[in-house]
């Protein structure tokens, strides 16, 4: 690969060249005069494609929401981790939009979303730390639809911690009617007085659940043959009925 040196870097196909960016700089590789696709490799490419397809609905359906700087690798994390887990949604909880800072480090009891759409934050003990006057608590839950790719709803619920306290546990309700999969993160700033944190050690955004639609239940009711009563002197027919013969 060649770095670019040129006052105007650019990326995508240009002739033969091919620009690209990777950690803030620019660089040029040349097109392949031809590629032999074996099966095995086309069905890599397709898997990547639908993992990246799906990587970027999901990474949209939350930039709105987020008031965090994703790390410039996200991208490439989230589609991994969407090739590994194929329909199993669930595979991308854990999942952190800033891979230098996680949800552990401000709450070490992780909260927990319940069945009844809930999130439960446990009790714990808040650490302190120096010049911080608060932790801002953002949840977002989406309701997001991977068969349709679509975003059904949205909900943000914001609370203010005081560091080096004991935190009491808290109930968060979660309502987001709608088809699919319900994806909760759970996002933390540090707070100064003038505002918060740019530092990338103080804030974290991870997806702490992933909730996969609920199947509707249907009550099997049980029907049985139509009962006939035989009267003297006719002839009835005897399939699927029960006869009761009058005295």
């Amino acid at each position: 690969m060649a770095k670019q040196m040129s006052i105007i870097p650019f990326t995508g196909k240009l002739g033969p060249l091919i620009g690209y960016k990777r950690n803030g700089n620019y660089f040029l590789r040349s097109m392949p005069e031809s590629v032999q696709q074996t099966a095995a490799t086309r069905r890599a490419s397709r898997r990547f494609g639908i993992a990246s397809r799906k990587g970027a609905f999901i990474r949209h359906a939350f930039y709105g929401h987020l008031d965090i700087h994703c790390d410039g690798a996200h991208i490439n994390r989230l589609n991994r981790l969407l090739i590994a887990a194929g329909d199993h949604h669930e595979a991308i909880t854990g999942f952190r939009f800033n891979q230098h800072t996680g949800v552990d480090r401000f709450f070490p009891v992780a909260p927990r979303l319940l069945s009844n759409g809930v999130l439960n934050i446990p009790a714990q003990t808040i650490d302190g730390y120096k010049g911080i006057t608060a932790l801002e608590v953002k949840v977002i839950a989406t309701r997001i639809d991977f068969i349709s790719h679509q975003v059904a709803g949205s909900e943000t619920v914001t609370l203010m911690i005081a560091p080096d306290t004991t935190f009491q546990e808290t109930n968060v309700s979660l309502e987001v009617p709608g088809e699919g999969s319900l994806v909760v993160v759970f996002q933390v700033r540090a707070m100064y007085k003038d505002g918060p944190s740019n530092s990338r050690q103080y804030m974290a955004a991870d997806i702490i659940a992933v909730a996969a639609p609920r199947v509707p239940k249907y009550a099997h009711k049980r029907t049985y043959p139509k009962r006939t009563i035989l009267l003297p002197g006719l002839t009835y027919p005897h399939k699927y009925t029960s006869v009761i013969q009058l005295e």
